[in-house]
């Protein structure tokens, strides 16, 4: 017991950064895999501060039909939508001020903070999320990333070993960018020692939201503990 609430209290007070993109599966973050990541966070006791770039999404999709909608929309202002209006611009991110960093999925991550989902393996990523995880990286301090993005990880930290679930398409591009994969399931989580990074497959795998939120939690608790 005793050493239980060691655990605890060495997790507690950590702060953490979550980069969202957008709000939405289909053009932004995965809201599921964004709350739940949220919530298992202040569970665990970590303090938390979201960021998103001000920058123009790729493109708004009708979350009803998946159709295309002939209108524009910002990344950052949608991702507030999520944070309840406690959001910063990305450009304000300092790696100096956090224990650790989060990435949930949604198609955001590979249309609005990368170019994945278009160009795959050649992809280009956000100049901005790329700083920001090479600061982490370059620091030591762990990172930890849900559904589709671990796969913009691997893009920037060459010879990542990451998972995104079971998805050939997917695990093509991540070993065409020279990193490793790792075949997971529902829940479970992967974490490269060496890179200090924690990744969690959600809803890259036909998921319920039950699942999404026991992958979370144990993603969240892997990252804490390597900070």
């Amino acid at each position: 017991m005793g050493q239980a609430i060691t655990e605890e209290n060495m997790m507690a007070n950590k702060k953490v950064a979550v980069i969202l993109s957008g709000c939405g599966v289909y053009d932004g973050a995965e809201i599921h895999e964004s709350v739940l990541a949220l919530l298992a966070l202040d569970r665990q006791g970590a303090d938390y501060q979201c960021f998103a770039p001000d920058i123009a999404q790729h493109h708004v999709i009708n979350h009803i039909t998946g159709d295309e909608m002939p209108e524009s929309r910002n990344v950052l202002i949608e991702a507030a939508r999520i944070a309840r209006g406690d959001i910063k611009p990305l450009s304000e991110f300092d790696a100096a001020a956090f224990d650790a960093l989060l990435l949930p999925g949604g198609f955001g991550a590979a249309k609005n903070l990368s170019t994945l989902a278009f160009d795959g393996a050649e992809c280009t990523v956000n100049p901005e999320l790329s700083n920001a995880v090479t600061a982490m990286a370059e620091a030591g301090k762990p990172i930890a990333a849900l559904c589709i993005a671990p796969a913009v990880l691997a893009k920037i930290l060459k010879g990542a070993r990451v998972t995104i679930g079971s998805d050939a398409g997917t695990i093509g591009a991540i070993e065409a960018m020279g990193s490793a994969h790792q075949e997971t399931t529902h829940a479970e989580v992967v974490i490269d020692e060496q890179m200090k990074l924690v990744t969690s497959p959600c809803y890259m795998l036909d998921a319920s939201i039950s699942q999404i939120a026991e992958g979370a939690d144990n993603a969240v608790r892997e990252l804490l503990k390597l900070t």
